[in-house]
C-alpha cells in the first residue's frame, strides 16, 4: 500500500514556500497594509479587490465570497489537485525531497497529474523533432516569418512528423496508456484505432500561467493535409480554450513590472512571438476562439484593479476584425483598466509588420493606439450616411446605448461630446439620447432582476459550496462543510460596541502578531473568556495552539475554529491591522492584550467591592477580600505602567 507524505515534510514545504509568490502567479497582488496583500479574487467575479493574502501567516481569505485557506488549499481549488499532488507540486517547485511514512512509495498520481505529465512529454518530443530532417519544411516556415532556432526554443515550438503513430509510440514507450493519451487530446480514436492527432505540422505548446502545458496548437504545412489550417487540442480536463491565453506564462512577469501595467492581445501564435521578440513582451493571444468574458477574467486578475492599466487589442481592419473588436468591447464592460485598439498600417498583423518594417514598427504600433470606445462608436456609425438627417439620427440611436454604458459620469459627458462631433449634432441632443438610453437600460436590468428573484430557489446560495478547511496541513484537514450563508459570522455582522471592538481588535492582534507578544502576557490574556460567542470561539482555537513559533500556526488555528465562526477567524487573520509597521503593530497588539487583562481585573474588583459591603471587615473572609483588592490594584498599576 502506498505510503503517505510525512507530516514533517508537509509542514516544512509549506513553511518554505511563499504563498504570495504562488498566488501572485495567478493574481495581481498589491500591498494592503502591514504584512498584507490584496487583489481580485480568482474564485468569484468582482470589480473591487477583496482577496487578501498574508504571506507571513501563509494564508489567504476573500472578504467577498469567503474562500480561504493555505497554499495547499489554493492549489487544490485552482488546479483541482488532490492534497498529495499539491504537496508534491510545491516540493518540486523548491527542490525538496519528500519522504513517505513507513518508507512507502509515493501515492499513485491522479488522472490530471498524468495528463500534465503526458503533455509535458509530448512537448519535449515535439521540440526534439524540429531538429530532424523531415522538419525542414517546419524550420523554413518559421524562418520565413523571422523566427530562428533560439526563438523556437524560447517559445517551445516543435514539429509533429507526418506519420500516424510517432507520438503514440514514443509516449507508450514512456509508460502512458492509450486512454491517457486520448484523454490528453494527443491522439485521436478512429475506426481503425488510435492515431496521432497532430501530423505534419508546426506545434506550439499552450501553457497555463504557471508554465504547465495544457495542450497544443498546430499549423498545417503541407498541401496534401486536408485538415484545418490551425488545429488545437480538443477540450479536455486540462484544456479549455476560453480559459487560457497563449503566451501569458511568458508575459506575466513583465505585465507586473510595467507601470502602468499593459497587456497586448493579438490574434495568433506567431503574432505573440513577433511582439515578444520586438520588445512588446506583454503580448498574449486567444487559442482558436474569440476573446470573451472568461479571457477578460484572466486578465483582470493579472492586471488588478488599476485604473491606469491598459489592455491593447490588435485587430485586422476588415469586417471580421471589426466584429472581433465589438465582441472584445463587450467583454471589457466593468473593467477598470483602459482598453484600446491598435490597427497596423496596411492591415498588417504584428508578425508581418515585424517582417516588413522591423521591431520598431511593432513597438510603435502599441503607442499609436485609439481608445476602444471611440473605435466601437466609429464601427456603429459606419453603416449610416451621416450627411443626411436620417443617417445622423440612426447613428445617434445606434451609438447612444454604447455611451450610456459608461458608469463614470465625467467620462460619459466627454464621450457624449465625442459622439456629437462625429455626428455633427448639438451636444444637448446627444446628451438627451444617451440619458434616455441609460434609463431604458436601467429599466431592463430591473425587470431582469425581478424576474430572477421570482425564480430563485429557496435554498441558500452557497449551501452546497465545498470548502477546504483553511490552513489544514494534512489530508484529513482539507475537507469541511460550510455553514449556511445566513449563519455565517463575519466582521461586518459583529455588533458595534466598545466591548466587542476590544475583543475583535485583540483577536486580530493575537492571530497576526501573537508570536511577537510577550508569552506570559499572551497566555494570561488568552486564558480569559470573551463575551461575544463568535470571538470566544476564535479565542479558544488560538489558546489551544501550543507553539506560536511554528510557521503556519495562525492558519492552523483558523482551520480549527468551529463553524459558523471560521470565516470570522479568517477575516481577523487577513484583515488590515491599524499600525504604521510591524514594530508598532506588535506594541498595539500587546496593549490590546493588556486591556483584556485589565478589563478582567476591573470586573473582579467590582465583584469584590460588592462583597466588601456584605462581609464583616474584621472577619477572615473580609481580610482576604481586601488583600485580593490590593493585589489587583498592584497588578493593574503594573499593567498600566507597561502600556
Amino acid at each position: 500500500m502506498a505510503g503517505r507524505i510525512a507530516q514533517t515534510d508537509i509542514d516544512e514545504v509549506k513553511a518554505r514556500v511563499n504563498i504570495a509568490d504562488v498566488i501572485g502567479e495567478r493574481v495581481a497582488l498589491k500591498n494592503a497594509g502591514i504584512g498584507s496583500m490584496k487583489g481580485l479574487c480568482p474564485f468569484h467575479d468582482e470589480r473591487s479587490p477583496s482577496f487578501n493574502v498574508r504571506p507571513q501567516a501563509g494564508f489567504y481569505h476573500c472578504f467577498g465570497c469567503g474562500e480561504s485557506g493555505d497554499v495547499y488549499t489554493f492549489l487544490r481549488q485552482m488546479d483541482h489537485l488532490t492534497f498529495t499532488e499539491a504537496v508534491e507540486r510545491l516540493a518540486a517547485r523548491i527542490g525538496y525531497t519528500l519522504h513517505y511514512e513507513d518508507g512507502g512509495p509515493a501515492p499513485e498520481t491522479s488522472g490530471r497529474t498524468r495528463l500534465f505529465a503526458a503533455n509535458a512529454a509530448a512537448a519535449e518530443w515535439f521540440r526534439s523533432q524540429l531538429m530532424t530532417g523531415e522538419a525542414e519544411t517546419g524550420r523554413r516556415f518559421l524562418g520565413e516569418r523571422g523566427f530562428d532556432a533560439g526563438a523556437a526554443a524560447h517559445f517551445g515550438v516543435g514539429y509533429a512528423p507526418k506519420g500516424w503513430s510517432g507520438l503514440l509510440d514514443e509516449l507508450t514507450r514512456q509508460g502512458f496508456t492509450r486512454e491517457e493519451l486520448v484523454n490528453a487530446g494527443l491522439v485521436s480514436q478512429g475506426q481503425r484505432g488510435v492515431y496521432d492527432r497532430f501530423r505534419g505540422r508546426v506545434v506550439w505548446p499552450i501553457r497555463d500561467i504557471t508554465g504547465q502545458t495544457l495542450g497544443f496548437g498546430a499549423r498545417r504545412l503541407f498541401h496534401d493535409d486536408k485538415g484545418p489550417k490551425y488545429l488545437n487540442t480538443p477540450e479536455t480536463a486540462l484544456y479549455k480554450k476560453t480559459h487560457v491565453l497563449y503566451g501569458l506564462d511568458l508575459a506575466k512577469r513583465d505585465i507586473a513590472r510595467r507601470d502602468p501595467r499593459r497587456v497586448v492581445v493579438v490574434e495568433g501564435y506567431t503574432d505573440v512571438m513577433a511582439c515578444h521578440l520586438a520588445g512588446v513582451t506583454t503580448a498574449v493571444a486567444t487559442c482558436g476562439t474569440a476573446f470573451g468574458a472568461d479571457h477578460m477574467g484572466i486578465l483582470r486578475r493579472v492586471i488588478g484593479d488599476d485604473a491606469a492599466a491598459e489592455v491593447v487589442f490588435t485587430f485586422d481592419p476588415d469586417a471580421a476584425g471589426q466584429k472581433a473588436a465589438v465582441r472584445a468591447f463587450a467583454s471589457t464592460r466593468g473593467l477598470k483598466a483602459q482598453s484600446f485598439v491598435a490597427v497596423a498600417p496596411g492591415g498588417l498583423d504584428p508578425c508581418d509588420l515585424r517582417l516588413q518594417r522591423g521591431d520598431g514598427a511593432v513597438r510603435a504600433l502599441m503607442d499609436d493606439k485609439a481608445p476602444m470606445f471611440e473605435f466601437v462608436i466609429d464601427q456603429r456609425l459606419a453603416g449610416f450616411d451621416l450627411a443626411t438627417v436620417e443617417g445622423r439620427i440612426g447613428g445617434l440611436r445606434a451609438a447612444a446605448p454604447i455611451v450610456a454604458e459608461l458608469r463614470d459620469p465625467i467620462l460619459r459627458r466627454e464621450y457624449e461630446r465625442v459622439l456629437a462631433r462625429r455626428l455633427g449634432m448639438d451636444p444637448g441632443e446627444v446628451h438627451g439620447a444617451v440619458a434616455s438610453a441609460a434609463r431604458s437600460e436601467g429599466a431592463a436590468h430591473r425587470d431582469g432582476a425581478h424576474g430572477d428573484a421570482a425564480h430563485k430557489d429557496a435554498a441558500p446560495r452557497d449551501a452546497a459550496r465545498k470548502d477546504a478547511a483553511p490552513g489544514g496541513t494534512g489530508e484529513a484537514a482539507v475537507v469541511a462543510s460550510d455553514a449556511a450563508p445566513e449563519l455565517r459570522v463575519t466582521l461586518a455582522t459583529l455588533p458595534r460596541s466598545g466591548e466587542v471592538a476590544l475583543e475583535r481588535d485583540a483577536m486580530m492582534g493575537f492571530l497576526q502578531y501573537g508570536h511577537r507578544i510577550d508569552p506570559d502576557l499572551r497566555r494570561r490574556a488568552l486564558a480569559l473568556p470573551l463575551r461575544h460567542p463568535a470571538l470566544e470561539a476564535v479565542r479558544q482555537s488560538v489558546a489551544a495552539v501550543d507553539d506560536l513559533s511554528r510557521a503556519g500556526w495562525a492558519a492552523d488555528a483558523v482551520g480549527a475554529v468551529r463553524e459558523p465562526y471560521r470565516s470570522l477567524a479568517a477575516e481577523l487573520l487577513t484583515g488590515p491591522f491599524p499600525a504604521r509597521d510591524d514594530d508598532h503593530a506588535t506594541v498595539s497588539a500587546q496593549d490590546l492584550a493588556r486591556r483584556l487583562v485589565i478589563r478582567s481585573i476591573d470586573a473582579r474588583k467590582r465583584e469584590l467591592l460588592g462583597a466588601v459591603q456584605r462581609v464583616p471587615a474584621e472577619s477572615e473572609q473580609g481580610r482576604a477580600v481586601r488583600l485580593e483588592l490590593r493585589e489587583l490594584d498592584a497588578q493593574r498599576q503594573r499593567l498600566a505602567a507597561e502600556s
